[in-house]
Order: structure tokens, then C-alpha cells, then sequence
């Protein structure tokens, strides 16, 4: 296990993660938020998921080729082009598209991998774990924050 990793109570050990009580683990813990596949239109729900992160206090990099900018953020072309540690990667991509991503997400490392609602990549999935990195599928992160943080959910 990387150090970087520890402190994560007991996660980035690639797993798939599907508990609340693990979700608010990461959401708590994490810092820089990479979102893959943002649009920079505001009427879609990456434009608007990637607004919520960034109020809610999360550093995001917006991620979208052909776009210098997304919310005041300086929008990298790929996962590649990022030099920085992130904690996350929230996806919106389709899940087809998820498996090419994978070389990059691994070079990158974050600690979680974050496929948003409607998206599931078992393959994708196996991969990552195998690598260390911590999965989350068919989750809306945003509804998620919510829950747990604004709505108080217990778990």
C-alpha cells in the first residue's frame, strides 16, 4: 500500500466500495476531485454535479478536451495532462468509454475511482482494484454529499 493512502480509515486497498459508512469516508477525506467528461454547458448534470463539488469545498479539475476552462477552472485535455495528487476521479463517461480510460486513471493513482450514476464497468472495476484503487460504481457523488452531509444521514 502507498503512505499517501493512509488515514483513509481503512479504504484505498482496491476495493469496490458500496457502503454509505465508506462513502463518507471518501467524501470526508478527500481534497482534489478530478471530473472526468464535465461539460461546459450548465444544464447538464456533470456542468452542475462539478459546480455542487466546488461549492461544497472540494478542489475539482475539470477534465474535457478542447476546453482551457470549465467553472473558473483550468479544464485539462486528459487524465494524463494532470500533475497533481487526486483523490478522486468522478467519471461521466459511458461505461464503453470507462475501459480506455483505465492506463490513465492507474498512472494516476487516485484513491477512489468514481463511476456517477448509471455507469457500471466490471471490467474497468477489476482492473482498478487489482492496482489499489478503490471504486465506486453507479453512484451519484453529488446526491451522495448530500445525504450524508446536508441531509445527515446516519450510517
Amino acid at each position: 500500500m502507498n503512505d499517501k493512502r493512509k488515514g483513509w480509515g481503512g479504504l484505498g486497498n482496491g476495493e469496490i466500495l458500496t457502503e454509505y459508512r465508506q462513502i463518507r469516508v471518501v467524501l470526508a477525506e478527500a481534497a482534489t476531485i478530478a471530473v472526468l467528461g464535465v461539460s461546459p454547458k450548465s444544464d447538464r448534470d456533470s456542468h452542475q454535479v462539478a459546480r455542487y463539488l466546488k461549492d461544497a469545498g472540494y478542489r475539482i479539475l475539470p477534465v474535457r478536451p478542447a476546453q482551457k476552462e470549465i467553472l473558473g477552472e483550468k479544464a485539462y485535455r486528459c487524465l494524463n495532462d494532470i500533475d497533481t495528487a487526486v483523490d478522486v476521479v468522478d467519471a461521466f463517461r459511458t461505461p464503453a468509454q470507462i475501459t480506455d480510460h483505465v492506463p490513465e486513471i492507474i498512472r494516476l493513482r487516485p484513491r477512489v475511482f468514481w463511476m456517477q450514476l448509471g455507469i457500471e464497468n466490471h471490467r474497468a472495476a477489476k482492473v482498478l482494484t487489482a492496482a489499489g484503487i478503490d471504486v465506486v460504481m453507479n453512484r451519484c457523488i453529488k446526491t451522495d454529499h448530500e445525504n450524508l452531509f446536508k441531509k445527515n444521514i446516519i450510517v
